[in-house]
């Protein structure tokens, strides 16, 4: 296992800018070693930009990520980190399918929408 890691080396696995990697510094979310102006990445951070691009692929946001992060340095630990990740992806989870349904809703209104300008240019005698 490597000691460090460069922002470059980092960017280009993780497939992110680095002004994402800094802002994720100034968030608190990663502290990287500095070297004059240069950030080093220790094995841990970069563990933890995995995690926080596997958050952001699941809908947290940055405060969410935080909270759970922080979660796991702290006590409850690992314990209540597992939990109060449950809980949020049931709550993601919940959020995507009232969504699904706020699509499905204004799907049936666009067909419905469609159906009667369809209908009245038939009865002006236009086809469609």
């Amino acid at each position: 296992m490597r000691e460090y890691y460069t922002i470059t080396e980092l960017t280009r696995e993780f497939d992110v800018s680095t002004r994402t990697l800094r802002f994720y510094e100034d968030e608190g979310l990663v502290q990287p070693v500095r070297r004059g102006r240069t950030r080093l990445f220790r094995p841990s951070d970069r563990h933890l930009i995995r995690q926080i691009m596997r958050g952001k692929r699941l809908g947290f946001s940055i405060a969410e990520i935080r909270e759970i992060i922080q979660m796991y340095k702290e006590p409850p630990g690992e314990v209540g980190q597992l939990k109060l990740m449950i809980k949020r992806i049931e709550e993601k989870r919940e959020d995507l399918r009232q969504k699904r349904r706020d699509l499905e809703e204004t799907l049936a209104e666009l067909d419905q929408a469609e159906e009667s300008c369809v209908e009245r240019l038939a009865e002006l005698g236009v086809n469609t």
